[in-house]
């Protein structure tokens, strides 16, 4: 199970309401025991709900998001409702509210998935033996191929975006975030974003996008043998498959890559296949023409570079003081350039 934190003195909840509603669409539920906050991720905010017969997840907005992006719990919380009967790996949700009074902010709740998640701070901890960790990296490759292969006309999931056209709006959303964000002139961005924009893949057949498909938000059974959960449906959307395994491809480093990403991921571990063995594994099991794969890599690392330069660009513009946000720029320069020489090799 995941650890978590204490509310800090802005988190307050109207308890007794929130009780209320959870009463009343579990009508053996005990009172509330505690509520504390899962301290990981940079968007949406996850609470622990315990109660004697009880672990249950709350996920809501910061206060005062706009509720039109990312942060529209409704929306999060109908892709869950879409999802479970063809997709055991997602929480049971239980209820949608959007009564500002309880937590300050629309909010559902779902059950909670216990069992371990992988990250870059535990799983060097775990000491995982070589073969356990292939076997987790297999189980992940599997995972991503049983969601791509929900049918989304049938299930209604369709609705959930426009994937015609999806890769080129991607292209051309991310690079005019980046050069609104821009502080410092990278040359190897800029090569990036034309060529992103002069590479055309070929077309594939749409699929759900879970859109940020890594090992953060995989739970792995106790015994590490299987996945059992999927968590963080916030961007999912429909479109083309090869956008989320270019995105886990773009936060996949290898051990004789540099040191720096390592302590953001656990992929360089010991066991974990290759990025082209992850490639040929997905192949294998869907067979997919993945000629243009290359592409969808580039850009994922192109849009984690854009991720940091937001964030980078905020801080020079003083609304961070964190320090941490002031160091991103060589992070940047550094993903553009896997990201050009990544290019180069097509």
């Amino acid at each position: 199970m995941e650890k978590t934190v204490a509310l800090s003195e802005k988190e307050k909840f109207d308890i007794t309401g929130l009780h209320q509603l959870l009463q009343a669409a579990i009508p053996n539920i005990t009172p509330i025991q505690s509520i504390t906050r899962f301290p990981g991720g940079y968007s949406n905010l996850t609470y622990s709900i315990q109660t004697e017969n009880q672990h249950l997840v709350m996920r809501m907005a910061p206060p005062g998001a706009n509720i039109k992006s990312a942060h529209d719990m409704e929306r999060e919380f109908k892709v869950l409702q879409l999802l479970k009967p063809h997709f055991s790996q997602v929480p049971q949700t239980i209820l949608y509210a959007t009564d500002s009074n309880i937590t300050g902010a629309p909010f559902y709740i779902m059950e909670q998935v216990d069992g371990i998640i992988l990250r870059a701070y535990n799983a060097p901890k775990l000491h995982l033996t070589p073969s356990q960790f292939e076997h987790c990296a297999k189980q992940l490759i599997e995972t991503l191929v049983q969601l791509h292969s929900i049918d989304i006309n049938a299930t209604g999931l369709i609705d959930l975006g426009k994937p015609d056209g999806y890769v080129n709006r991607q292209v051309a959303g991310w690079i005019k975030r980046y050069f609104a964000a821009e502080t410092d002139t990278i040359e190897a961005m800029n090569a990036v974003a034309d060529w992103l924009t002069q590479y055309q893949p070929k077309l594939q057949t749409p699929t759900l996008l879970h859109n940020d498909f890594k090992y953060d938000n995989i739970v792995f059974s106790n015994d590490l043998t299987k996945v059992i959960g999927v968590l963080d449906w916030e961007m999912a959307t429909v479109g083309d498959p090869l956008m989320d395994l270019g995105a886990m491809l773009a936060y996949w480093f290898e051990a004789d890559e540099e040191a720096i990403f390592k302590q953001y991921n656990c992929t360089w571990l010991p066991g974990n296949l290759t990025r082209a063995a992850l490639i040929n594994y997905y192949a294998s099991l869907t067979k997919r023409d993945l000629s243009d794969i290359n592409f969808y890599y580039v850009f994922g690392l192109f849009k984690n570079a854009v991720i940091a330069q937001q964030i980078y660009h905020r801080y020079k513009q003083g609304f961070s003081n964190d320090e941490r946000f002031g160091a991103l720029l060589p992070m940047i320069q550094l993903l553009g350039s896997k990201a050009l020489k990544a290019s180069n090799d097509v």
